[in-house]
């Protein structure tokens, strides 16, 4: 499933802003290398969030986006799939 504008595993990984992701799956549905898993923040996750962050997190059952950046290959796909904007995709 390689794409021509991919670039080489390790050269990019996206970041997650925790005070925008809501857990929807739209990166996970849109990532080719299966680099997204939704799950559960822990409450020591929760710690560095903003009342604003705590609140939006708490609304959506606390489910949030994490990454595999070992398993990035920097096609982008994932940036504008989120409706949030929670996802950056970063040089390694």
């Amino acid at each position: 499933m390689a794409d021509s504008a991919c670039g080489e595993v390790g050269t990019a990984a996206p970041v997650i802003d925790r005070k925008r992701c809501e857990g929807k799956g739209d990166c996970v549905r849109v990532c080719p290398y299966g680099v997204f898993s939704i799950r559960k923040l822990e409450p020591s996750e929760r710690v560095g969030l903003s009342l604003i962050g705590r609140l939006k997190a708490w609304g959506h059952g606390y489910k949030q986006a994490f990454v595999d950046p070992e398993l990035c290959h920097a096609c982008g796909l994932c940036v504008p799939a989120c409706p949030e904007k929670a996802i950056k995709l970063r040089p390694a």
